[in-house]
């Protein structure tokens, strides 16, 4: 029976009865009596189906109550972890925005310490090198009276100016003296020797002084640069043999591994220091033999000692010219010779 449904159940009372039944007779309300007993048990059966009902509603109510608890704690939980997260990234991103700044002064830094590196490896780069250089005899003349300048280098450039047929080109290291001949325009020029000589025998020129723009360097930088490949080979004996056959013979060792040498590239003869440069195909070769220094080399029957030096290449990095004071002489008329001079 369903709790909705009304259990109780109003029996009609037995025909002839109607007025409270009080004339039933014993049959009757035994069959009363047992169909109000069959309504009781019905009665009982709904309300134990009503009670189970509701114990299972209440454990179900606390079960939904648990889990309600359970995702709100789970909830808290989450957002506890999640502030805590944030808090964490805070952070992180402010410690990393100082380390970047950090790193970026340091990187400043070591770019200034790069670039001064740079500088005094360009400095002291060709004089670290000078002991692995091939060696060439030459001999100096002069006397240095200034110790400051024993480390320089001065160079007096070879003039080469185009010049009609009778007329010289005069240089001089002061543009006052040049200034002074200009203004005087012509000039006698003997040309004949010996004081003795009767005067037609002595041989006179007229000239006349122009001045000339000639644009000289006063200042030269050469950027040195080591290959790394490369390999300069000196102190080459004379065995009296071709170029190329010294070359094939240079290449057929270098190019073993047993030796220390590697595959070579390329092999060229410089005719105007009787040297040979060769070129590895792959880097790490050159290096080792360099700091090497010497190498006994076996051709043909004999073996010599090579010297192993870097192979630098240069170009010219600044290359500054101011005018020189100079003069031309051009002739009025033929004279015997030829007084062409460059100074």
């Amino acid at each position: 029976m369903d709790s909705g449904e009304d259990s109780f159940i109003q029996l009609p009372c037995p025909s002839g009865l109607e007025d409270g039944c009080l004339a039933a007779t014993p049959e009757q309300l035994r069959q009363e009596i047992e169909r109000c007993k069959e309504l009781c048990t019905a009665l009982e059966q709904d309300h134990a189906k009503l009670q189970m009902a509701k114990e299972a509603v209440e454990q179900r109510t606390q079960e939904l109550r648990k889990e309600g608890e359970l995702l709100h704690k789970n909830l808290e939980q989450q957002m506890s972890l999640k502030r805590d997260e944030e808090r964490s990234c805070q952070v992180d991103v402010f410690l990393a925005e100082e380390e970047n700044n950090r790193l970026k002064q340091e990187k400043q830094v070591l770019k200034k310490k790069l670039e001064e590196v740079r500088k005094r490896v360009l400095c002291e780069d060709a004089v670290m090198m000078l002991p692995t250089l091939p060696e060439k005899k030459m001999v100096f003349k002069g006397l240095a009276t200034n110790k400051e300048d024993m480390n320089k280098l001065m160079l007096t450039p070879l003039i080469r100016y185009p010049l009609l047929g009778g007329s010289a080109l005069i240089t001089f290291e002061k543009a006052e003296v040049a200034q002074r001949i200009i203004e005087v325009k012509e000039h006698m020029v003997e040309l004949s020797y010996g004081e003795e000589l009767e005067e037609l025998d002595r041989c006179r020129v007229r000239v006349q002084a122009a001045p000339v723009d000639i644009l000289l360097p006063s200042a030269l930088e050469i950027g040195l640069t080591r290959s790394s490949r490369s390999i300069l080979l000196s102190d080459l004996p004379s065995l009296g043999i071709s170029e190329e056959a010294l070359l094939d013979k240079l290449e057929l060792f270098f190019s073993k591994t047993k030796n220390g040498g590697g595959e070579v590239e390329s092999r060229e003869f410089l005719d105007d220091s009787g040297q040979v440069v060769l070129t590895f195909a792959e880097d790490g070769v050159a290096g080792p033999l360099i700091a090497r220094g010497h190498i006994q080399v076996l051709i043909g029957k004999g073996k010599y000692k090579l010297k192993i030096s870097p192979c630098m290449s240069g170009d010219i990095t600044n290359l500054q010219l101011c005018p020189a004071p100079a003069l031309l002489l051009p002739q009025d008329r033929p004279a015997l010779g030829d007084p062409r001079r460059a100074g």
